[in-house]
């Protein structure tokens, strides 16, 4: 592996972005500084957070930023969540970007545990 773009979670993340942006540009007005700006910014931040870890030069901060990025992770399936009970996401949608973030999540706590050794 060459450099961060060459990890399949990586690479995930970033289609994951898009989607996510995608799905919230339905969402009401009111909430682009609220639930609509919090989501785009954890999604954002994952292929972020992996991309900063990679550059490290050390294992135990990449595994800390690999970290951070699974939290950051549970963050948006929660918000994800609110946005459906609030009707803001159909049932089809979320289930699907849900489950997009489910294989993400195992990624990286396999990515963990492979540089955690």
């Amino acid at each position: 592996m060459k450099t961060y773009r060459d990890l399949m979670v990586w690479q995930k993340s970033m289609i994951l972005v898009t989607e996510i942006y995608q799905a919230t540009k339905l969402f009401p007005s009111e909430e682009l500084y609220g639930l609509t700006s919090q989501i785009r910014r954890c999604a954002v931040s994952l292929p972020s957070n992996l991309a900063e870890g990679y550059g490290r030069n050390s294992t135990q901060d990449y595994i800390r930023f690999l970290r951070i990025a699974c939290g950051t992770l549970y963050e948006l399936q929660t918000q994800l969540e609110i946005s459906t009970n609030l009707h803001y996401l159909n049932k089809p949608i979320f289930e699907e970007l849900y489950e997009k973030t489910r294989e993400i999540e195992r990624m990286l706590n396999s990515l963990i545990n492979k540089v955690a050794g």
